[in-house]
């Protein structure tokens, strides 16, 4: 696994002050932010105040490296709570260190990568969006093309009640969810398979 060393390109260690923004949600990666000393809160702001804090972390510390491997934008806004050290490792230096590791090292950094980032989406979900928003969103990540429609739908292999757990909603309230998006004319079908003909209406209703 990745330790706390740096890689030789790395830019040199500075100190920040407490209450500094260190990730913007939705902000594009193109360095990967290590924590050395101090201590850093993640969560939601909201008109620049942590509304919805998620939990802190304690240098040294990668801070969210997998938006930087999977190359997608930040999940999560990180404030410093205290004055911290931090140093920034550009993308591809930090993706050649992964690359220099063995093939099955490799693998499993990437998956851990993946359940973390699938983690921090859904605690961001269950924070700062309503029902209906969550399982938009749920729809979405789930949806495959149709061979049937020629458009996208979502296969429930899992029990409702499961899927709203997954969600932080009870389970009547993820039936009246998606009645509301049948009738709203965003979800189609019934039974195991539900049909999406409004993809960008999703999106607009996710927030996504």
């Amino acid at each position: 696994m990745l330790d706390t060393s740096l890689p030789p390109m790395s830019e040199p260690a500075a100190p920040v002050l407490a209450g500094t923004v260190l990730l913007h949600r939705g902000d594009a990666v193109d360095r990967i932010v290590h924590v050395m000393q101090g201590r850093v809160v993640l969560g939601v702001l909201v008109d620049g105040h942590m509304a919805h804090q998620l939990g802190e972390v304690e240098g040294p510390f990668w801070l969210e490296p997998a938006s930087g491997l999977l190359g997608l934008p930040h999940a999560v806004d990180a404030v410093a709570e205290t004055e911290v050290l931090v140093q920034y490792v550009s993308v591809p230096d930090f993706v050649a260190e992964l690359q220099a590791l063995p093939v099955a090292s490799q693998s499993l950094l990437m998956d851990m990568a993946r359940s973390q980032r699938q983690q921090s989406e859904l605690a961001v979900s269950r924070v700062a969006k309503d029902a209906d928003s969550r399982c938009a969103e749920w729809l979405l990540r789930h949806a495959e093309p149709s061979d049937q429609s020629g458009g996208l739908a979502v296969k429930l292999t899992e029990r409702k009640r499961t899927i709203a757990a997954q969600l932080g909603i009870a389970p009547e309230t993820f039936s009246r969810v998606l009645r509301h998006l049948r009738e709203r004319q965003l979800i189609s079908g019934g039974g195991r398979v539900l049909g999406l003909p409004n993809p960008q209406a999703l999106r607009e209703l996710a927030g996504v």
